[in-house]
């Protein structure tokens, strides 16, 4: 490439990302760790590119120049005076073009080593996508089952605390995967934003080590699991968490207490199974959620919903689910989530990294 460009695969040699993209652009998805920097703002953008479709190219290009460099002239004001002669910044728009041109212009006559990306946000979107496929085969997978109620995310945390590699894919999803695991005040990423999240763990891994991921269908809410992912998890060993109804429930009444907030929301969210259960059982289950009786509510769900969905879809979905080791457990409290995760590590035939700090 020639001086002043740089292509997706020089990404980790700048010591800043900057995204030049307006912020409804950059709020959709972004190269993980980069800031935005917008050279036009959302109403900036629509306008110019109005100018651009209903009068012409040079008119919007005149009144675009204008307002872009008022807004680089703030930014290098606002957030980059303090930066040294030596830094080495990457700026990148949606495809390489004029934005992220303006700003590494600037940059450079300045006397920064500013790089602009060779195609923008799209080359890197479509390298992190292939990317992804590629890292899903590469990694051996542990994939932890486990009836609703098994506290299987808060095993990876102790997994990831004991010092083993997880994949958190609810975690990124911003859901816990069920029709009731929508999070209180945290909306899910976009489907873009969440494979990014996906790519910048995978590529952070050791393909030496194991790597544990929780057992998901091919839906996360309203997000899908790349089929590549969801595909190599569903041929891999599985590690079978066999708690007992009484833990189960006493952890889904710890981990979901927030849904007592909300009744009507509660209840709502119950309609959802109207394709799964009777009207009768829908109807009682919802009177129980405005009544605020969670423990009979949960109880009810795991013996008439997730209990017979999960018989159903593991053996279905995870090939090697028949032959996963069974870990008993009675204790899903910290402290027993801890003592197993010490137990499966033990069985995991691989060292790993030794515990987080």
């Amino acid at each position: 490439m020639s001086k002043g460009v740089a292509t997706v695969a020089q990404v980790d040699e700048f010591d800043e990302i900057i995204d030049v993209r307006s912020p409804a652009e950059f709020a959709e998805d972004a190269i993980p760790g980069a800031i935005n920097c917008p050279v036009l703002d959302d109403d900036e953008r629509a306008r110019v590119g109005t100018l651009y479709k209903q009068v012409s190219p040079f008119d919007a290009r005149r009144v675009g120049g204008a307002l872009v460099a008022r807004n680089i002239a703030r930014h290098l004001e606002a957030r980059f005076l303090d930066r040294p002669r030596s830094w080495r910044p990457l700026v990148y728009c949606w495809r390489g073009g004029q934005r992220s041109g303006s700003m590494t212009s600037w940059m450079r006559m300045i006397g920064w080593d500013a790089c602009q990306l060779d195609g923008g946000y799209k080359a890197w979107r479509r390298h992190a996508v292939q990317q992804v496929d590629e890292f899903a085969g590469g990694f051996d997978w542990r994939v932890v089952c486990g009836a609703t109620g098994s506290g299987k995310t808060r095993l990876l945390e102790a997994l990831a605390a004991a010092g083993a590699q997880t994949l958190d894919l609810e975690g990124l999803a911003c859901h816990k995967g069920s029709v009731l695991g929508a999070l209180p005040g945290q909306p899910q990423p976009s489907q873009k934003r969440f494979e990014s999240g996906i790519w910048s763990q995978l590529r952070a891994l050791d393909r030496q080590l194991p790597v544990f991921v929780e057992a998901e269908s091919k839906k996360i809410g309203r997000l899908h699991v790349p089929d590549a992912l969801i595909e190599a998890m569903r041929d891999s060993p599985c590690v079978a968490i066999d708690a007992t109804r009484r833990a189960r429930l006493e952890f889904l009444l710890r981990d979901y207490a927030y849904l007592g907030d909300d009744p009507q929301d509660l209840a709502f969210r119950l309609s959802c199974l109207k394709s799964l259960q009777s009207n009768e059982t829908l109807e009682r289950w919802c009177e129980l959620a405005r009544r605020r009786e969670l423990p009979t509510l949960f109880a009810e769900l795991i013996d008439q919903h997730y209990d017979p969905l999960y018989q159903r879809s593991q053996n279905r979905n995870y090939r090697r689910f028949a032959e996963a080791r069974s870990y008993p457990c009675d204790d899903l409290r910290p402290a027993g989530l801890a003592e197993l995760a010490g137990r499966v590590l033990a069985d995991s035939g691989s060292a790993v990294i030794g515990p987080r700090r």
